[in-house]
């Protein structure tokens, strides 16, 4: 919500947005995320307790959390979620063949741009495009958000997991490290990233994992993280104290699989760290208070407030606090999928071009990408379709939906809600029932009593 001169004020619910619609109070600045201005209030006349952001990092999506905290801090209340898909897959794959049909060129009696890569040099802290791709979409959604709401305070995931408190393959004491009640958070965390959240031996998901010794214990294996894996309680129970050789005897292949992942780095989550920390630095450009926390301790406080998994509640859930006094039902999904291309032709599998685009991206007032609304009449698309569109020079467009993909819709139907921003919305309900460690259904209803943290 935004005063009459465009400055940011307190959220509130939508059903008071509509009271103010609806007594014309107020008027609609954008559609999604649904966006009002007050006509007849400025921050002067206003009371601002401002809300901060959580913030949780990663390779393919990003959680956002807005959330109002009690004045000790102690507690939060969830407002809205976004969760952010990056397109850093599509980036690298599409860098990828650029450099292959390069270096085809240069290998063909053809004509090529010769080769640069001699005299340049990489700045210090580079990123590759598809990791800069997270850092920037994130801070631009860090920037509309502080357009559209007071944020005071960010708080990132800095690390999935605390390598210190894994270094020493055994729990740490208090003066060791101070939160040694995380400690077995962080190797487990480590443990879920690096297996795939699934059993080493049966390949098994969505199920109650157990850490697993690969050389058992009672044989002389160690604590050490290498020697660690996750196991279903049926593998583990049925490996019991058999030497892993022994143990997969009959599996040759998947028994060097586990020998070699087992010693292999987390290369992906190193990239992931890599981003995280690009993102703080840029976080703490902007001048705002930044506090960081390791997931860890992020699946800790989910554990107590017997929160599901997902991306956008561990935003909610990142740092410290005590309890959580509820979260948004449904969550808006920014899926990121660029503003188009310059290239007005389309190729085959051997270069020559096929299909010759339109030279205006824009007909009739729309271009591909925009969010409509269409009000058909009559027809075979009878009704009232909301999506983003794509323009035909015929003037008959295209409509995706939630529920598919309206083919042939007239301009003269359609009215304009967005422009294309390079982004795809949609809306999902939350996370609802997620298993736990004890085999049990954890419920989104009510949350239990607060718990204190740790020392």
């Amino acid at each position: 919500m935004l005063d009459r001169d465009g400055k940011p004020l307190q959220p509130c619910r939508p059903s008071r947005a509509r009271q103010l619609l609806k007594a014309g109070r107020a008027l609609v600045v954008r559609h999604t995320p649904f966006v009002i201005r007050l006509t007849d209030r400025t921050v002067a006349d206003s009371t601002l307790h401002g809300v901060e952001l959580g913030i949780d990092p990663g390779s393919r999506h990003t959680g956002i959390s807005v959330f109002t905290t009690a004045p000790d801090g102690a507690s939060r209340g969830g407002k809205y979620s976004v969760q952010l898909d990056h397109r850093g897959g599509t980036i690298r794959d599409r860098l990828s063949a650029r450099a292959a049909y390069r270096r085809g060129r240069r290998s063909r009696n053809l004509r090529y741009r010769a080769p640069r890569f001699n005299n340049r040099t990489k700045p210090k802290g580079r990123l590759a495009p598809s990791l800069r791709h997270r850092v920037d979409t994130t801070m631009s959604w860090v920037a509309r958000l502080r357009r559209w709401a007071p944020v005071t305070a960010v708080h990132m995931e800095g690390v999935s997991f605390d390598t210190h408190a894994m270094s020493a393959g055994r729990p740490l004491q208090s003066a060791e490290y101070q939160q040694s009640t995380l400690a077995g958070y962080e190797v487990r965390q480590y443990l879920l990233d690096k297996w795939g959240r699934a059993c080493a031996y049966c390949g098994k998901g969505g199920v109650p994992l157990q850490i697993e010794h690969i050389h058992p214990k009672a044989r002389g294996g160690s604590d050490r993280i290498s020697n660690l894996t996750l196991a279903c309680q049926r593998c583990n129970q049925a490996k019991n104290t058999t030497p892993i050789e022994t143990f997969l005897k009959s599996k040759p292949t998947l028994l060097a699989r586990i020998l070699k992942q087992a010693k292999a780095p987390l290369r992906d989550a190193t990239a992931v760290n890599t981003t995280r920390w690009a993102l703080w630095r840029a976080l703490t450009a902007t001048g705002l208070p930044v506090a960081t926390a390791s997931g860890g301790r992020t699946k800790w406080n989910r554990s107590r407030t017997n929160a599901p998994k997902s991306h956008t509640l561990d935003a909610l859930h990142v740092g410290t606090l005590d309890t959580v006094t509820g979260w948004p039902s449904r969550l808006l999904v920014v899926a990121c999928t660029g503003r188009g291309t310059y290239a007005r032709t389309r190729t085959d599998k051997y270069g020559f071009p096929r299909l010759r685009l339109p030279r205006l991206k824009q007909v009739h007032g729309f271009a591909t990408g925009d969010l409509v609304r269409a009000v058909v009449p009559s027809g075979k698309h009878t009704g009232t379709h909301t999506g983003r569109v794509a323009v035909r020079s015929t003037s008959s467009f295209n409509i995706t939906t939630a529920t598919g993909t309206r083919q042939g819709i007239n301009h003269k139907h359609v009215r304009l809600l967005q422009r294309a921003d390079g982004y795809g919305y949609t809306t999902t309900k939350e996370s609802t029932v997620e298993p736990d460690p004890s085999g049990h259904a954890q419920a989104l209803g009510g949350l239990p009593a607060p718990v204190s943290s740790p020392a």
